[in-house]
């Protein structure tokens, strides 16, 4: 059974910061690749960041320059750190697996974000 559990979200201050963390269990890790997603009220879920397991990594325009995506393969965990974090970003934040062989991918049960004074 795959599993993917997120934590680390909350309340932060504009211009604080969080670490997300996603643990997996279920799947071969190290082939995956792994991203985040977030979704604010009335928007559509997007695509934040997302690293492959070669350490490729792409993030949308909105995040570059102030999150980092990075994966630890041993702890089957990947991460997002958020800097300089804006009301903009308040959204729950998902944790994504895509394998690299099919059509199989997995999301965790989201975190909620909050920026905000």
């Amino acid at each position: 059974q795959v599993q993917l559990v997120e934590s680390g979200g909350g309340l932060v201050q504009p211009g604080g910061s969080l670490r997300l963390s996603c643990a997996a269990s279920g799947i071969i890790f190290r082939f995956y690749t792994m991203a985040w997603y977030r979704q604010a009220p009335g928007k559509q879920r997007e695509l934040v960041a997302a690293i492959t397991g070669g350490g490729t990594t792409n993030y949308a325009d909105s995040v570059k320059g102030r999150f980092t995506v990075s994966r630890d393969n041993a702890k089957s965990t990947v991460y997002l750190q958020m800097n300089s974090l804006k009301p903009e970003d308040t959204a729950v934040y998902y944790c994504h697996a895509k394998s690299p062989m099919d059509s199989n991918d997995y999301w965790g049960q989201g975190t909620q974000v909050t920026v905000s004074s």
